[in-house]
């Protein structure tokens, strides 16, 4: 009959050197105060074992801000600081997307860009425009719904309707090759 190690002991080492460790860890101990810091550090040594210190919320926004630098044609910044503004404050569609980051700011985007609710883009570029205003500390021109821009205006609503189309279309690009090629798809 084979005899079966008692638990929490290593069946590899001799029982005597399992009760030399514990006779050491039994001295370091107790020549420390009791802390709670003391029990947390002894308990939770292996908490974060091979996982990241970094939380996966901003992990995804550190992704999708990746993307949006790498792929936003914008001169002066304002739209990619507005949009990052955007992907900040969303953080509940982000946390639907742990896994796969850029479907959630291809659904930003598309909440941006839909037509049928151009409320939604108008507000996105009076923020532009603010941000304008902000980097070049003049005042900006505010395209208002319906009317003709102001001729130097950089950012009207066609404008950067256009810029987060090309960028949408990028986008849908990316998740198609990440579909294409699943083994890529956690860097995403």
């Amino acid at each position: 009959m084979a005899e079966t190690p008692e638990p929490n002991r290593n069946p590899s080492c001799p029982a005597s050197d399992v009760q030399d460790v514990q006779d050491v860890q039994k001295d370091i101990r107790s020549g420390r105060p009791f802390s709670l810091a003391e029990v947390i550090g002894r308990e939770g040594g292996s908490f974060l074992k091979g996982e990241s210190p970094i939380p996966p919320l901003f992990q995804a926004v550190a992704i999708i801000y990746c993307f949006i630098d790498q792929h936003l044609c914008d001169s002066t910044g304002a739209v990619q600081m507005t949009l990052q503004n955007w992907v900040k404050s969303d953080e509940g569609r982000i946390s639907q997307h742990l896994n796969s980051p850029l479907n959630a700011l291809k659904g930003i985007l598309e909440d941006i860009t839909n037509l049928t609710k151009p409320s939604t883009l108008y507000e996105f570029v009076r923020q532009v425009d603010v941000r304008w205003g902000q980097i070049y500390g003049e005042r900006p021109h505010f395209q208002q719904p319906g009317q003709p821009p102001h001729p130097d205006d950089e950012y009207t609503h066609e404008s950067v309707h256009r810029q987060l189309i090309e960028l949408l279309n990028l986008l849908e690009t990316e998740l198609q090759s990440d579909c294409d090629n699943p083994k890529d798809r956690n860097k995403r």
